[in-house]
């Protein structure tokens, strides 16, 4: 099942200069998904895994969610930020410790297949917790972040390289997160698949096992 996405720096300024042949090369490299992404999303649309709830495919390597209804319709790609730190493993016991405490290896978004529901966060907030023990949720940028950390301009960067900036929670788009996530997720929750940093794909998703798997053909082969 082919994902078609928005180019991923949808909403940055417009540049002129390239050609036309240019600008559909770019435009494709955006909106195709990775051999891993890919390979999830046909995994979870054949298998059912997603339980018939709406779900989310978190492509840590190219800083990218890709959303699906809960039939697995695709319905579009954005840029995300994530979590300092490369691995795939949150450290034991850092949900009940304050950020101050949070060290930078422990800054990590972990890998995992997640039932992601809305639920109260500190102050009253309402916020959609990925993994509610490990203190993992999904949201847009803080407003409460400092400016220096410039959230808003690795997000709109045109490659992921600067995409690592959370203490390990995912932040997305605020236009996206409020007409398009939220209105699928509020009622019932739904699945959020994060992609590993550094295991094997299926030792994260050992379900992939099951689903027969082409690998991608490569120039000259």
């Amino acid at each position: 099942m082919a994902v078609p996405v928005p180019a991923r720096a949808q909403d940055s300024a417009e540049v002129s200069g390239p050609t036309s042949s240019e600008l559909a090369r770019d435009a494709e490299a955006a909106t195709t998904p990775s051999a891993a992404a890919q390979r999830v999303a046909d995994w979870v649309a054949a298998s059912g895994d997603n339980d018939s709830l709406p779900y989310a495919i978190v492509d840590k390597d190219e800083a990218s969610l890709f959303l699906f209804a809960a039939d697995g319709k695709p319905l579009g790609r954005v840029p995300v930020l994530i979590g300092v730190a490369v691995g795939d493993d949150a450290t034991p016991g850092i949900g009940s410790k304050n950020l101050a405490e949070i060290g930078p290896a422990e800054k990590t978004t972990p890998a995992g297949r997640f039932l992601a529901k809305f639920g109260l966060a500190f102050g009253g907030e309402r916020i959609l917790w990925v993994d509610y023990a490990t203190s993992v949720a999904l949201h847009p940028i803080p407003k409460t972040v400092s400016p220096k950390e410039r959230r808003r301009q690795r997000m709109l960067s045109p490659t992921p390289d600067d995409n690592r900036i959370t203490f390990g929670c995912i932040n997305v788009p605020t236009a996206f997160y409020t007409r398009s996530l939220k209105p699928l997720f509020l009622k019932k929750g739904g699945y959020v698949y994060v992609l590993p940093d550094t295991k094997p794909l299926e030792a994260v998703f050992p379900g992939l096992l099951a689903q027969p798997y082409t690998a991608p053909l490569r120039a000259g082969s």
